[in-house]
This record gives C-alpha cells, structure tokens and sequence, in this order.
C-alpha cells in the first residue's frame, strides 16, 4: 500500500506528460515518453559522440564523491571544535556567517581563475556546495549535547579527548548525518551546474547542456531523471543509516 502511494504522483505526472507531449505534438519543446524511455532503457548505447549515460553518470558519481569527502573532512572536525570550543566558535563563526550565505556558483569566477578549467575547479565548487550544511548541523548537533552527560563523563575523570571521543561524536552523529544528506544533496547540483561550464566535457551536467544546444531534449529529461534518481537513491541510503543507527535520537525527544 505505501509503494502504491509513493508511486501514485508520479504515475500521475507520467500520464500528463505524454498527454502534453501528444497535444503539443513538439520534440524540442516536450519530448514524449517513449523517447526518453527509450534512452533510459539503453543506457550503455553511445549519445551525441559524448559517450553513454553510464559513463556519463560515472563521471559525475566520481566528482561528487571528491568534494563531498573533502568537505565532509574539513566541515566535521572543524565543526565539532566549533561547537565544543567556545573561544573557537567566536574565532570562526563571523567568517562562516559571511561566506555561508554565497551560492556555490558565485565562486565560479574564483575556481577558475585559482584552478584553471578542468576538475579541481569543480571539486572545489562542490566542496563549497557541500561545506557549510555538514558544518553548521555539526555544531548544531555538538550544541545539543546534553550538558549533563559532558559534566557526567568530566566527573568519572574523562579527558577532553575521551569525552570529545565518547560522548560528543556519539551523541552529535544524527545531527552530522542530517548534514551530510543536505550536503550530498547540494553537492549533486552544483557538479550538474559545474559541469555545465566551459572546459567540461563529460558528466551530466555536459551531456544536458550539450543536447539542448542540439535540441535534443529527450536526451536532456533522460539525463534529468537519472540525476533524480541518484539523488533518492543518496536520501534513501543516509536514512537508512540513520533509521538503523541513530533511533535512539527520536527516543530521547
């Protein structure tokens, strides 16, 4: 029942689609159905001399995955610091709060011009992308650690490295997981963006810009679907974690 509910939106999306493709009877403004479909159901057949959806899809996966592991190994031991160390917390919080608020693709002009065309420049942009929700959940969950347990475990004679080890990491974790599914979210849109750049020539974000300069737009909702099914496929997999793992969170609320 809860399958069917979950497939009932889009089942519904699916069927306005192809009535709004038939009626507007225009590949380059709509395609139908069946023809992005069509590509869905070959994914290892080449498209527009780019190479295929796999190994375009490959390509993007791979960018992804560094920056968001970049960010995530500065974003959470910074953010863990920030939220134990108060002194640190005033050190960083200012320069944080002003570079937070800039989208990822306004540092564009600065990636390229500090990394040149080509992959470090989008990493970066990534990691920027990336960044910021892992470290601000970080500190939010090392905030909401109850300060009972920190002085318990001072009390048992804890150092700060065991009670940063033992009780802070422990009891913060669901809040960093929130923050790594909002990153990994954010990350998978700005390599898409990133790709879409000049000096790109692989991924997806490549293979949509190019398509649609062709005005093959079967390729371009093709290559749009594939990124929204990476994406759950990233939410599915970090709640899972957290159901599995973290429970104990919604217990103790």
């Amino acid at each position: 029942m809860k399958i069917l509910k979950n497939l009932t939106l889009p089942i519904i999306g699916i069927l306005a689609w192809e009535a709004l493709a038939i009626y507007l009877n225009n590949p380059v403004i709509l395609p139908k159905v069946e023809s992005v479909i069509s590509i869905l159901l070959n994914p290892g057949v080449g498209i527009l001399g780019t190479g295929n959806l796999i190994e375009n899809t490959i390509v993007s996966i791979k960018r992804v995955l560094i920056g968001f592991f970049i960010a995530g190994a500065f974003a959470i031991p910074l953010g863990l610091l920030m939220g134990y160390y108060s002194l640190i917390n005033d050190l960083f919080d200012t320069t944080v709060e002003l570079l937070r608020p800039i989208p990822p693709l306004a540092w564009v002009p600065l990636a390229l011009a500090w990394f040149g065309i080509g992959e470090s420049s989008m990493h970066f942009i990534i990691l920027i992308g990336a960044f910021f929700p892992i470290l601000i959940n970080t500190i939010s969950g090392v905030k909401s650690v109850p300060v009972i347990m920190i002085e318990a475990a001072k009390t048992l004679g804890g150092s700060t490295k065991d009670i940063l080890k033992s009780v802070v990491v422990p009891a913060s974790s669901p809040d960093i997981l929130t923050g790594l599914r909002v990153g990994a979210g954010i990350a998978w849109m700005c390599v898409v963006a990133a790709e879409m750049l000049p000096g790109s020539d692989a991924g997806l974000g490549y293979l949509i810009m190019y398509a649609y300069s062709l005005s093959k737009m079967n390729i371009v909702v093709a290559s749009m679907i594939i990124i929204g099914i990476i994406g759950i496929i990233l939410d599915k997999g970090l709640r899972y974690i957290e159901k599995k793992y973290f429970c104990w969170k919604k217990m103790m609320k």
